[in-house]
């Protein structure tokens, strides 16, 4: 578990971000997280990743918003209906921009009266192939209103930028999940979050 900045009182944290390697869990504990924060009435905001399977092989990612709206995020090659596979593919995966944009966009719609907890999983290289995404993100995070919590790729030797602006935010408190804490840290990332709404909330 690591958390950015130095001092508390300085900068304390409004956002809650986890990242590790694919595979460890991350979406699973998103999952986890929001239900505690539901029963304990904190309104959410937002979507998560959800890996798509045909006869066991995975073919892709949909894009599901938390009130169950659901798009393509990415595709197999075979299984793409875009003619812009060279402009944005992830490896054997074409990302589908426009079908994200239409589930994911409106889910980031800033709440003029009200405040609720963005959830964002993942903020990752298949969705900075949309500008209006990142423009989204960016807008939320600025914002002293909301609080986000999201997920992003474990660091790498070829960083993503805006991944990067996100990851060293001083307001952002990062957690490292592994096999190891994915069960024990969901406490601490509940009582994280909750602290921080609560100091957005006061502003």
């Amino acid at each position: 578990m690591m958390a950015t900045g130095t001092d508390e009182d300085m900068n304390p944290t409004r956002h809650v971000v986890l990242t590790g390697a694919p595979g460890v869990g991350k979406t699973t504990l998103v999952h986890k997280v929001c239900q505690t924060l539901k029963q304990r009435g904190i309104r959410l905001q937002g979507f998560y990743t959800e890996e798509q399977r045909e006869r066991g092989r995975r073919i892709g990612f949909d894009v599901v918003t938390l009130d169950g709206q659901r798009g393509k995020l990415a595709r197999t090659s075979d299984g793409h209906n875009s003619g812009s596979r060279q402009q944005c593919s992830v490896g054997q995966y074409m990302v589908e921009v426009e079908d994200f944009e239409r589930i994911a966009l409106p889910a980031l719609l800033l709440q003029k009266d009200e405040s609720p907890v963005y959830v964002i999983d993942e903020i990752g290289k298949m969705e900075m192939f949309s500008r209006r995404f990142v423009k989204s993100v960016s807008d939320i995070l600025a914002s002293s209103n909301f609080t986000v919590f999201a997920t992003i790729p474990i660091k790498r030797q070829n960083p993503i930028r805006f991944v990067e602006e996100v990851r060293n935010r001083k307001d952002v408190q990062l957690f490292e999940i592994s096999k190891d804490n994915r069960d024990s840290v969901l406490d601490a990332i509940v009582e994280t979050i909750e602290t921080a709404h609560k100091r957005q909330r006061l502003n």
